[in-house]
């Protein structure tokens, strides 16, 4: 049986090697647009970057509510699910410091200042979605 995730578990869940997120947006029209991202946290808020004309750019300086679901398809299966709101900034020095952060995430530190500089410009977008709730389940299939 499921059985919920403590705020310590989820954290460290979501944080775990290169688990991407698959962050949902809202469409113009009301639908919704999914799409996997690489992130990392920073104390309550998921941080990623985004180009400012991609789908999920636009929809967020429309419509900043968010949902990113991360998950283990591994048995037993556990999964975490954030809602918030997202806040945008193109402030490039905060941008290319967090791009890079989250390159070593994914790529490691030997290609995260190339990350930096690659995503660090102007055109692109810094989110943070301040976390306003969780759903984390582990042990699914148990």
């Amino acid at each position: 049986m499921a059985q919920k995730m403590t705020d310590t578990e989820w954290r460290a869940f979501v944080s775990q090697g290169t688990r991407t997120g698959k962050l949902s947006t809202v469409k113009a029209d009301g639908s919704p647009h999914v799409t996997p991202i690489w992130f990392l946290l920073d104390g309550d808020e998921v941080v990623f970057n985004t180009s400012k004309a991609s789908v999920k750019g636009r929809n967020l300086a429309r419509d900043g509510r968010v949902a990113l679901c991360v998950d283990d398809d591994r048995p037993p299966f556990d999964y975490v699910v954030l809602q918030g709101q997202a806040r945008l900034s193109e402030d490039l020095d905060e941008l290319r410091l967090w791009a890079a952060r989250i390159g070593a995430r994914y790529m490691g530190e030997d290609r995260a200042e190339e990350f930096g500089a690659r995503n660090g410009v102007p055109g692109e977008l810094l989110v943070r979605v301040i976390v306003d709730k969780v759903v984390a389940q582990k042990a699914v299939a148990d």
